[in-house]
């Protein structure tokens, strides 16, 4: 009996007709899988709390408990943002005649710096408003959806937690049984546990860091733009620029100097610097490091399919694939591509310690070996 040779090159072929016919169900069903997808890592995320008061109580008060106490938290953040808001509504008419002034102002040294007169000035501010009041209309939509996104992902969130046993069932009875239980399951929990947890405190530092610093500069509305900046860096790399831009105009508008502007763009550099390097490491701890290229292309492609939802559940989701292809026998070599070369940030990577990656790590340094040698065999006599 001859035993068939394994096809890799056939079998990542075959998954990807798989990966392109669930993109194409995702983009279809959009409005079903975006809340499904937040209240699956929500639910990750408030299993131990549940567990824990399910002790006491049972699990259906337990949900009940947690999720209800989890609803006020963010409606009272909820409430101190919309006051924020409507400070800055009731400021607008002021705000306006500012910026008029400082639009008449921008105007007349664009002419005279670089000759253009104000009838070109005019059309191309025209075809820029063309432009956003397109993105205007995509936000306004997708914040049409995003009100029915957070009616659904409460009930998926009770739903879930409440049979969570069942899907546990479920997978135990649909892998194989050499797999221990699904060894992979703790992984992705504290993942998606370290991430999330650690993205809400690492959003209310950022936030509070903000606002002490646009307080200190004197900017107007100094709270909501703090807070404002804190939420978008859910939204990783992008975010953080979209949040300065914000007080940046707001300076530019209302101060006699464009020091002010500077002192913002400092404060949220400043903050960035500390974010990235201090603040963000210390508080996710172990977690999957990804590299910046596949980082960057899964908000791209995330962003691309989902929208912004897309981009905030690209980096969670990759790090919970980077875990599955990591148990896996045929596509651990995925890992090597979609991991960081920071030795401190492999060391503290669940995924770079499997043993099938533990096993693909000793057959590559085999392979770099063969090649050395042959290379050197290959190498001309020196005369």
């Amino acid at each position: 009996m001859t035993i068939r040779k394994f096809d890799r090159l056939g079998y990542i072929y075959k998954l990807m007709i798989i990966i392109a016919l669930a993109i194409t169900a995702v983009v279809l069903c959009r409005d079903i899988v975006v809340p499904l997808a937040f209240a699956a890592f929500l639910s990750v995320v408030m299993l131990p709390v549940v567990k824990r008061i399910e002790k006491k109580t049972g699990l259906t008060l337990a949900v009940t408990i947690t999720l209800v106490g989890t609803i006020v938290v963010l409606g009272l953040l909820g409430w101190v943002l919309v006051h924020q808001i409507v400070e800055l509504a009731n400021d607008l008419p002021n705000l306006e005649s500012r910026f008029n002034s400082f639009v008449i102002q921008i105007s007349a040294t664009v002419s005279e710096q670089f000759n253009i007169d104000k009838t070109e000035q005019n059309k191309m501010i025209q075809d820029f408003a063309k432009s956003v009041s397109v993105y205007v209309g995509a936000f306004l939509l997708s914040t049409t959806n995003t009100l029915s996104t957070l009616i659904q992902i409460p009930i998926y969130l009770f739903l879930l937690l409440i049979y969570r046993e069942k899907f546990k069932q479920f997978f135990l009875a649909l892998l194989p049984n050499n797999d221990d239980e699904m060894v992979w399951k703790k992984d992705i929990e504290n993942v998606i546990q370290g991430y999330i947890s650690g993205l809400l405190l690492v959003t209310l530092i950022i936030a509070a860091l903000n606002t002490i610093g646009l307080l200190a500069l004197g900017i107007d509305h100094a709270i909501f733009f703090g807070v404002l900046s804190g939420v978008l860096t859910i939204i990783p790399y992008v975010g953080i620029f979209i949040g300065a831009l914000f007080p940046t105009l707001m300076a530019l508008i209302t101060k006699d100097s464009y020091w002010y502007a500077i002192g913002v763009v400092i404060v949220f550099t400043v903050v960035q610097f500390l974010e990235g390097n201090f603040i963000t490491p210390r508080i996710t701890g172990s977690k999957v490091s990804i590299n910046a290229l596949a980082a960057i292309i899964a908000l791209l492609i995330g962003g691309k399919i989902l929208g912004i939802a897309g981009m905030i559940l690209a980096v969670p989701a990759i790090g919970v694939v980077k875990i599955l292809l990591s148990y896996s026998s045929h596509l651990k070599p995925f890992v090597i591509l979609l991991g960081d070369d920071d030795a401190a940030l492999k060391k503290q990577d669940p995924t770079e310690h499997t043993p099938p990656v533990e096993n693909l790590k000793e057959e590559v340094k085999e392979k770099e070996v063969k090649e050395k040698v042959m290379d050197e065999i290959k190498k001309p006599p020196v005369d």
